[in-house]
């Protein structure tokens, strides 16, 4: 059972992984969609959860801070 005070999983799902890894590639959140068969606005609540968990702001520090984890 997760713990009640951390409402948050810092690691990433699979799903996640995924779209980060698309958005590496310079993919934008619409491009991402498109290939994964997904809607832009599911991609982007991703991307939101991505951001939370890695603790930055935007696309570049996002992609920083998951090469430095070895997410990428």
């Amino acid at each position: 059972m997760k713990n009640p005070e951390n409402t948050h999983d810092p690691k990433p799902t699979k799903r996640e992984l995924e779209i980060l890894k698309e958005l590496a590639t310079g993919l934008t959140s619409k491009e991402v969609a498109a290939k994964l068969c997904l809607s832009v606005r599911t991609v982007e609540k991703h991307r939101e959860n991505i951001y939370v968990k890695l603790n930055v702001k935007n696309g570049c520090a996002a992609m920083n801070k998951a090469k430095d984890l070895k997410w990428l």
